[in-house]
C-alpha cells in the first residue's frame, strides 16, 4: 500500500476514537447521572488504557513479523468491543442488580468505567503504535515517521469531534453510529487484506464473520437499541429516548406518572411532583414581597413550581431552561399540569442559559428564583456563586428577592451538609445586605438588598393569601408558624457552627467538592477519608512533593545508562501531557463559567486544542531535518509552556474572547513538542513502534494523572490561579532535569 493509504487509514483511527470517546462518554454520563466529576473519571481511564495500548504493542511491535495482520485484527478488536462497550455502558448497572435511579460511589463508577472502556480504548491506542512502525517502513523516515502520524490521527481526531458534534449526536442513535466506525474499519480492512501477499484462509474466515456481524448489526440496530434502553431503564417503560448538543433525555412512565430524566438525572415529574416543595418554594418567595410582579425562573421551572407561581396576580414569568428539547418533549407528553404552566400567557418561555441571560438581559425582575439545587457539579455550582449572585442583583428592582435552595434537615446536619450551605451563605452575604433563612428538610434562603424581608413574620403571610386568594392546601396558618417559627433558625445557626469560612466562587468551587464528600459517605466511606485528607492539600505540599520526586528522577536519570537519562525526555513529555490536559479542563470549566448557553461548543473548542497539536506537530516535524541542536529547542518549549502555564489564569479572568486562542496555544505547544522528544529519542535508535509508545503513553499518563484529580482535588481545593501554579511546578521539574542532563542527552 502507498504511504498516501497509510496516513488515510491513521486519519480514519482518529476519527474513529473521537467518536467513540463521545459516545460512551455520554453513555456512561447517563448510567452515572453524571456529572464534570464522572467525566474526568471515565477520560482517565480512557487516557491510562490507550497508554497502555500504546505502551505494549509499541513494545512488540518490532518483533512482530506481519504488522499489517496485527493492524487488522486490532482494527477488528476495536470495531467489535465498540458495540459491545456501547450495550454495556447502558445495561451494565441492571446486569449486576443495580435500580437505574440509585446513585453509586467513585470506586464502582471508576472500576466499572474501565473496565467497560479498556478494551477499545486499548486497542485504539495500539493502533497508533502499530501505524507508525508500518508508516516508518513505508517513507523510510523514522524521524518524521511519528509526527507524521500524530498530526494525521489528530486530524482525524477534529474531523471526527466536529462531525460527531454537528451531526451524529442529534441525528442518529449511538448503535447507528457504531455501525458506521463499523463500516469504516471493515472498508479498511478489507483493503488491507487485499494487500497482503499471501490471501490465506484465515483472512478469508476474518472477512466473512466480519460481514455476517456487520449484516446482524445493521438488520437488527432498533431491536438492540430499545433492548438496552428498556433494561438501563427498568422497570419503568421508555417512552422516548433522544439526544441534543446539550445532553440526553429520557422519558418515562409508570402508571400515570411521567417522568423526564436529563442526562439520567430526574427532572420533572408530572402529574405529580412533590407537592410540598413545589407549594413552598412556589408560594413562600413571592408571600415575603408586598407586591410581585415580574418574576423569572432559572431552570428546573416546569412540572409544579411554575403553576403554584401562577397563583399569584402576577403579571410576567420569564423561565429560562437552556435545552429547547426538554420544552419539546414535556409539550409532547403533556399532562393537565404542564398544560396549564405552558399555555399560560404570562410565562415567556426563554431556551438559554439562565446566568447568560441574566448576564446580558436589561429586564428588571421583583424575584428570580433558582430552581436547581444540589451544586453536584461544576455546570451547577455556577449558579450558587459570589460572582452569580452579584449579577443577580443587578437585575432586583427595589425590594428585589433572590430565592434560591439548598438540602438540609431539623434533626442533623453533617459537616459536609453544613460546610455547604455555609460557603454558599457567605457568598450571598458579601453579595446581598439582608437574608431570610427558612431551615428545614429543604433550606430556603431569600436576599434581598432591602430588609423588608426581615419584618415578614406567620401573620403577615397567612394574610397576603388572605387577600389575594391563593389556593394552597399546605400553606394554612399552623403550618405557616410552624415553618416560620425562630427556634428553627436559632437551631440552624448554632448546627453552623464550626462550618467552613470558604466562599464559593466560580474559580474556588468549594461546593462541588463538598458534595462530592457527601455522596461518597453514603456509597464509598473509604474513599470519603481520602477526600478529607485532600481537603487540607495546599500548593507548600505540591510544592515539596514534586521536588522530592524531580530528585529522586535526577538520582535515577544520572547514571553511566545513556537510556535512563534519555527517560527524561518522556517525563517532560508527561509533564506536557499534564499541562495539555489541566489547561483542556481548566478552559473548558471556566467557558461554562461564561457562557454554560454554549455548553454544545466545548466540542468546537476542543477540535480547536487538537487543531493546535495537529499543526503544531506538521509544523516541527517539517523542520526538523534542518535542525542541529534539538535539545536547546525542547529546552526553550518548556519554558514558553511553564510561562503560559503561569499565565493563563490571568488572561482567563481578563477577556472570554481569548477562549479560542488559549485553546489553539495549548494544543499547538503539545504538538510542538512531541515531534522534538521523538527526534532526540531516536538519535541513537530505531526502535521506532517502542519510542512511539513509550513518548504517546507518557503523554496520556499524565493527562491520566490529571484527569483523575484536576476536577477532584486541584478547582474545588485550590482554585484556578493555584491548579495553574501546579501546571508550572510540574513543568519546572521536568524543565531542571533537561538542563541538568543536556550533556548527557546531546552525547
Amino acid at each position: 500500500m502507498p504511504a498516501y493509504f497509510w496516513l488515510f487509514t491513521l486519519l480514519a483511527v482518529g476519527f474513529s476514537g473521537i467518536v467513540s470517546q463521545v459516545l460512551l462518554v455520554r453513555e456512561l454520563l447517563v448510567s452515572f447521572s453524571g456529572n464534570e466529576l464522572t467525566l474526568g473519571i471515565i477520560l482517565s481511564n480512557w487516557v491510562i488504557s490507550e497508554a497502555l495500548g500504546v505502551f505494549i504493542i509499541g513494545k512488540f511491535v518490532e518483533r512482530i513479523r506481519d504488522k499489517v495482520s496485527l493492524f487488522i485484527g486490532l482494527e477488528i478488536i476495536f470495531s467489535l468491543f465498540l458495540f459491545l462497550s456501547i450495550y454495556l455502558s447502558r445495561t451494565f448497572k441492571y446486569i449486576i442488580g443495580i435500580p437505574f435511579g440509585e446513585a453509586v460511589g467513585l470506586p464502582l463508577i471508576f472500576f466499572s468505567s474501565l473496565f467497560i472502556i479498556f478494551p477499545v480504548s486499548f486497542s485504539h491506542g495500539a493502533l497508533f503504535s502499530s501505524g507508525c512502525k508500518i508508516y516508518s517502513l513505508h517513507v523510510k523516515d523514522a524521524t518524521g515517521a511519528i509526527g507524521r502520524v500524530y498530526a494525521w490521527e489528530t486530524i482525524g481526531t477534529i474531523i471526527g469531534g466536529i462531525i460527531t458534534t454537528c451531526f451524529f449526536i442529534t441525528l442518529l442513535n449511538s448503535f447507528q453510529i457504531v455501525l458506521i466506525i463499523f463500516a469504516l474499519n471493515f472498508i479498511i480492512c478489507l483493503l488491507l487484506i487485499k494487500s497482503i501477499p499471501k490471501f490465506s484462509l484465515r483472512y478469508s474466515v476474518i472477512l466473512i464473520a466480519a460481514s455476517v456481524f456487520g449484516l446482524f448489526l445493521g438488520g437488527n440496530l432498533n431491536n438492540i437499541h430499545r433492548l438496552s434502553i428498556n433494561q438501563q431503564f427498568r422497570p419503568v417503560k421508555v417512552l422516548e429516548y433522544r439526544n441534543s448538543v446539550y445532553g440526553n433525555l429520557t422519558v418515562t412512565r409508570q402508571e400515570q406518572q411521567y417522568t423526564f430524566f436529563y442526562n439520567g438525572i430526574p427532572i420533572i415529574t408530572t402529574p405529580y411532583p412533590d407537592i410540598t416543595f413545589m407549594q413552598d418554594f412556589g408560594h413562600l418567595p413571592l408571600l415575603f414581597h408586598n407586591a410581585p410582579q415580574d418574576i423569572l425562573v432559572v431552570s428546573a421551572g416546569a412540572g409544579g413550581l411554575i403553576n403554584e407561581i401562577l397563583k399569584h396576580p402576577i403579571s410576567k414569568l420569564d423561565y429560562a431552561e437552556l435545552d429547547p428539547l426538554i420544552i419539546n418533549l414535556v409539550k409532547k407528553y403533556p399532562t393537565s399540569l404542564t398544560n396549564s404552566e405552558l399555555t399560560d400567557k404570562r410565562v415567556n418561555i426563554i431556551n438559554s442559559d439562565g446566568r447568560f441571560f441574566i448576564r446580558n438581559t436589561q429586564n428588571q425582575y421583583d424575584l428570580i428564583l433558582i430552581g436547581l439545587s444540589k451544586p453536584a457539579d461544576l455546570s451547577t455550582n455556577r449558579l450558587f456563586t459570589q460572582e452569580f449572585f452579584n449579577l443577580t442583583k443587578g437585575r432586583l428592582k427595589t425590594g428585589g428577592i433572590l430565592a434560591i435552595w439548598l438540602p438540609g434537615s431539623l434533626t442533623y446536619l453533617s459537616q459536609e451538609l453544613k460546610d455547604i450551605n455555609a460557603c454558599i451563605l457567605n457568598a450571598l452575604r458579601v453579595s446581598f445586605q439582608y437574608m431570610r433563612i427558612i431551615p428545614g428538610d429543604y433550606n430556603i434562603f431569600l436576599s434581598s438588598e432591602e430588609q423588608d424581608i426581615l419584618k415578614v413574620d406567620s401573620s403577615l403571610i397567612a394574610q397576603r393569601i388572605k387577600e389575594q386568594n391563593i389556593k394552597s392546601n399546605l400553606l394554612i396558618p399552623s403550618y405557616l408558624r410552624f415553618r416560620l417559627d425562630r427556634r428553627w433558625l436559632d437551631w440552624f445557626k448554632q448546627s453552623l457552627q464550626g462550618s467552613t469560612k470558604k466562599v464559593n466562587r466560580d474559580f474556588l468551587p468549594f461546593a462541588v467538592f463538598k458534595m462530592l464528600m457527601m455522596l461518597n459517605k453514603q456509597f464509598s466511606p473509604m474513599l470519603a477519608g481520602y477526600l478529607e485528607a485532600w481537603e487540607k492539600l495546599n500548593l507548600k505540599t505540591i510544592a515539596i512533593f514534586i521536588f522530592i520526586v524531580t530528585l529522586l528522577l535526577f538520582y535515577i536519570f544520572n547514571r553511566r545508562n545513556v537510556r535512563l537519562a534519555k527517560l527524561s525526555i518522556a517525563y517532560s513529555i508527561a509533564t506536557t501531557g499534564f499541562f495539555a490536559m489541566t489547561a483542556n479542563l481548566i478552559l473548558i470549566f471556566s467557558f461554562q463559567v461564561f457562557y454554560g448557553y454554549l455548553y454544545y461548543k466545548i466540542g468546537l473548542l476542543v477540535s480547536i486544542f487538537m487543531t493546535g497539536i495537529a499543526l503544531g506537530s506538521i509544523l516541527m516535524t517539517h523542520s526538523l531535518k534542518k535542525m542541529k541542536n534539538v535539545l536547546r529547542l525542547l529546552i526553550w518549549l518548556e519554558i514558553i509552556v511553564l510561562v503560559f502555564a503561569y499565565l493563563l489564569a490571568w488572561l482567563i479572568t481578563k477577556g472570554a474572547g481569548l477562549f479560542f486562542i488559549l485553546f489553539f496555544i495549548s494544543g499547538a505547544l503539545m504538538g510542538l513538542e512531541f515531534p522534538l522528544a521523538s527526534k532526540i529519542y531516536l538519535a541513537k535508535r530505531g526502535r521506532i513502534g517502542e519510542v512511539a509508545g513509550l513518548l504517546y503513553g507518557a503523554d496520556l499518563l499524565g493527562g491520566w494523572v490529571a484527569g483523575l484529580f484536576v476536577g477532584i482535588v486541584f478547582l474545588p481545593i485550590l482554585g484556578l490561579f493555584k491548579t495553574c501554579l501546579v501546571m508550572v511546578m510540574f513543568k519546572l521539574s521536568s524543565l531542571m532535569l533537561l538542563v541538568a542532563l543536556r550533556k548527557r542527552l546531546s552525547g
